[in-house]
């Protein structure tokens, strides 16, 4: 994996952006192809990988375990290991992930408006 230049003009104009608007900085944290449905799933309830591999089948296995590290370290979700054989590991939302659903779901009404007739 490529190193980031963490003083490239890109990051500094990134890093402005996301302090300046703070819908960038939701976007940078559930956006993405696979966020909004992982976190969509993790609202019904607590999911174990497999629970949530069966319900999102379209998505590989290095993908979802790519975005639930990055929903866990950008604290919206929590990840719960039993310390038993064979692991045990659950994946639940975190308060902050809890406090977006309401943003998520007023998303998913604006996009079932905006849908209506273009499919």
């Amino acid at each position: 994996m490529t190193a980031i230049k963490e003083t490239s003009t890109i990051q500094e104009n990134k890093r402005y952006a996301l302090e300046q608007c703070p819908v960038s900085y939701v976007m940078e944290r559930i956006g993405g192809y696979w966020k909004p449905i992982i976190l969509y799933h993790l609202s019904k309830g607590d999911k174990r990988y497999s629970e949530l591999k069966r319900a999102i089948p379209a998505i590989t296995e290095k993908m979802l375990i790519q975005h639930l590290k990055q929903l866990e370290a950008d604290n919206l979700v929590i990840r719960e290991a039993k310390p038993v054989v064979p692991p045990f590991v659950t994946y639940r939302l975190s308060n902050a992930g809890i406090g977006l659903l309401p943003v998520i779901e007023a998303m998913a009404q604006w996009a079932f408006q905006d849908m209506e007739g273009k499919f």
